[in-house]
């Protein structure tokens, strides 16, 4: 895991931990998203989410930047968000 993975990873967990959600317990399903979300940054200049179509429109995009807006819902509803990165603790 590069430097910027891990830094990544660690910015995620500790999202998690303040707002009392948890991180997928799957390391490969986090580790897909976060190289996902590396992706995104490095060919569109924000983390966002790779599980999203952009529209282009940069004002829209701002709400799939990850963490989106619609993951708190999701995870009410699914008890993770659509990635799969975050998910209800338990």
């Amino acid at each position: 895991m590069s430097d910027e993975e891990k830094a990544l990873l660690e910015k995620s967990e500790k999202f998690a931990e303040e707002t009392g959600i948890a991180m997928n317990p799957d390391e490969k399903i986090v580790n897909a998203i976060i190289t996902g979300l590396l992706w995104k940054k490095q060919s569109n200049g924000e983390l966002y989410c790779p599980c999203r179509a952009l529209s282009g429109d940069k004002e829209k995009d701002k709400d799939i930047i990850c963490p989106c807006i619609f993951h708190q819902k999701e995870i009410e509803d699914m008890s993770h968000c659509h990635c799969n990165l975050f998910v209800a603790k338990k």
